[in-house]
C-alpha cells in the first residue's frame, strides 16, 4: 500500500511541475507576441519591456534574448545589445543542437555584433563577426561585403597605426639629436663660467706677490733705519 501511495504522490508532483511549465511557456510566449506586435510597430522600448518581462519567466530562451537584443540594437542601445548577443554567441552550439532552425537567427547576432564593433571602430572584431555569421549562412550578400568593407577598414587603421609610431619615432630620434647638439654649448658655458674663478685666483696671487714684495721693501728700509741708528749712536759715544 505504502509503494502505491508513493507512486501516486510522485505522478502528482509531476504533473504539478508539468503543468507549471505549461503555464511558464504560454507566458513567456505570451510575452513574446507582445514584444512582436509592438516592435513592429517600431514602439521598440515598449517592445524591450516585454522581452524582458518573457526573459524573466525563462532566463535560457534564446527567441526572448534574441528579440531583446535587436529591440535594443534598434534603439541604438548599441552595449545593451551587444551583451545579449554574446550570451547567445557563447551559447551557440547548444542553440544550433536544441533547434537546427536557429541557424539563421544566430547568423544574424554575429551579423549585428559585427554592425556594432564597426560603430566603435573596432575593425578586428568586426571582421571575426562576419566571418562566424557567413559560416552559418554562406549565402548573405550584406553580411560578405560588410566583411569586405571591415578588412579594408582594418588595413587602413593599421597602416595609420604604423604611420603614427613611425611619426613617434623619427620625433624622438630628433629630440635625441637636439640634446645632442646642444650638449657642446652647455659645456662651453661652464668652461666661461669657470674663467672668471681662474682670472680671480690669478689676481688673487698678483695681489699676494705685490703684497710680499712691498713687505719685503718695507722690512729693508726698517733694517736701513735701525743700521742708521746704530751708526749714530756709536758716533756720539766716540764724541
Amino acid at each position: 500500500m505504502k509503494t502505491i501511495k508513493i507512486q501516486i504522490i510522485i505522478v502528482i508532483i509531476a504533473g504539478l511541475l508539468f503543468a507549471a511549465d505549461i503555464t511558464a511557456q504560454k507566458a513567456e510566449r505570451a510575452r513574446i507576441r507582445e514584444g512582436n506586435k509592438l516592435y513592429q510597430k517600431e514602439q521598440f522600448t515598449e517592445a524591450e519591456i516585454a522581452y524582458r518581462k518573457s526573459i524573466e519567466v525563462n532566463p535560457r530562451s534564446f527567441e526572448g534574448t534574441y528579440d531583446l537584443g535587436n529591440a535594443l540594437y534598434k534603439q541604438q542601445k548599441y552595449p545593451e545589445a551587444a551583451e545579449q548577443y554574446q550570451t547567445l554567441a557563447a551559447q551557440s552550439e547548444r542553440i544550433v543542437a536544441d533547434n537546427p532552425d536557429n541557424i539563421s537567427r544566430l547568423a544574424q547576432v554575429f551579423h549585428n555584433l559585427g554592425n556594432i564593433s564597426m560603430q566603435s571602430k573596432e575593425y578586428g572584431k568586426s571582421v571575426e563577426a562576419y566571418k562566424q555569421s557567413l559560416r552559418l549562412n554562406p549565402a548573405d550578400d550584406e553580411t560578405r561585403y560588410n566583411l569586405a568593407l571591415a578588412q579594408k577598414l582594418l588595413q587602413n587603421q593599421q597602416q595609420e597605426q604604423n604611420q603614427d609610431q613611425k611619426k613617434d619615432e623619427q620625433q624622438e630620434q630628433q629630440q635625441e639629436q637636439q640634446n645632442q647638439e646642444q650638449q657642446p654649448p652647455q659645456q662651453d658655458e661652464q668652461q666661461q663660467e669657470q674663467q672668471p674663478e681662474e682670472m680671480s685666483r690669478e689676481n688673487a696671487e698678483q695681489i699676494l706677490d705685490t703684497f710680499l714684495e712691498d713687505e719685503k721693501e718695507t722690512q729693508e728700509k726698517v733694517k736701513q733705519q735701525q743700521e742708521k741708528q746704530r751708526e749714530r749712536r756709536r758716533t756720539d759715544k766716540e764724541w
